[in-house]
């Protein structure tokens, strides 16, 4: 293969992630040309709106998994946590590189964290993930939407548009973002969502020269990480625009993984813990899912999802 077409998105974030792969790719394979297809997603074209009110899994990867279906591409570079855990015939994403951090991050102009801002302080997140543990820790604060590439939202807040945005860490580590004031947000108090700052390549099942020349980049430990945390989010049904967090520790051949879901206002938070074997770990994280939704999980999805949908 002389030339292979990467699909992505045309953020600023989606093509420095799909440069990073594409400039691996070339240096392991001489000879090799990898080009670039940009792409608009529903979830790029429609920015007047939280992320959770417009509704489906994918917003961010259908139409590029069409780019994979028809040929115009060979290979997609994603954030997994934009995946859904179901993909169409064909398709599978079976390489997942090394993990960036998995935290997400306060930034402010002027306050130091999130203890610092005042009461009231208006805050911009598009995630009822990050809004819901922002309740729990913080009942005052004034949650707005924040929409937008995550650079126009570091924007948003120099202009003075808000007080503090959260964002994921890995992100602002990629595109080289921050803002005067920053203090990670992270476990224990603070979780993630599922495989934030883990990227994943998708492709046709049936390539077997484009799935042979990516075996390089495969990461095992962070696969480990992944495949817990998207049982986990599959045992729930989850999207992605859903207060479901996780976040999973390896230590050797086990894996422990902790999960979260609540309202979101963070009036009933759930959060619960299990170990087991790594190579268990997709089945670890349905049986975490399991536990979550007996103690009252179901119940909170329900009401969010009929909420949101309105």
């Amino acid at each position: 293969m002389k030339t292979l077409t990467i699909a992505t998105r045309g953020s600023a974030l989606a093509l420095w992630q799909a440069n990073h792969i594409k400039d691996l790719l070339e240096a392991k394979h001489p000879g090799l040309t990898v080009e670039l297809l940009k792409i608009k997603t529903k979830g790029d074209k429609i920015l007047d709106v939280p992320l959770a009110k417009v509704g489906g899994k994918g917003l961010f990867v259908k139409e590029i998994e069409e780019a994979l279906l028809d040929g115009r591409a060979q290979i997609a570079v994603h954030s997994m946590k934009d995946v859904p855990t179901e993909l169409p015939e064909g398709l599978e994403v079976g390489i997942i590189p090394e993990r960036e951090a998995s935290t997400d991050s306060l930034l402010s102009v002027k306050y130091d964290g999130l203890k610092g801002l005042p009461e009231g302080a208006v805050v911009g997140t598009s995630s009822l993930r990050r809004q819901s543990q922002l309740a729990t820790l913080r009942s005052d604060l004034k949650i707005e939407s924040l929409r937008g590439n995550l650079d126009t939202r570091v924007k948003k807040l120099l202009n003075g548009e808000f007080d503090a945005i959260v964002v994921a860490t890995a992100g602002l580590n990629r595109l080289e973002l921050s803002a005067p004031k920053h203090e990670i947000l992270g476990p224990p108090e603070f979780l993630p969502a599922v495989a934030q700052g883990a990227l994943g390549i998708e492709y046709h099942v049936d390539n077997t020269e484009v799935i042979e020349m990516l075996q390089f980049l495969d990461h095992a430990p962070t696969k480990v990480q992944v495949l817990a945390e998207r049982g986990f989010l599959t045992g729930l049904n989850g999207g992605c625009q859903v207060p479901i967090a996780a976040w999973s520790v390896l230590d050797g051949d086990s894996v422990h993984l902790t999960g979260f879901v609540a309202d979101v206002d963070g009036s009933r938070p759930i959060r619960m813990d299990v170990k087991g074997n790594a190579k268990d770990a997709w089945d670890i994280g349905m049986e975490l899912a399991d536990l979550v939704l007996k103690a009252g999980g179901k119940e909170i999805l329900d009401e969010v999802y009929e909420r949101e949908s309105k």
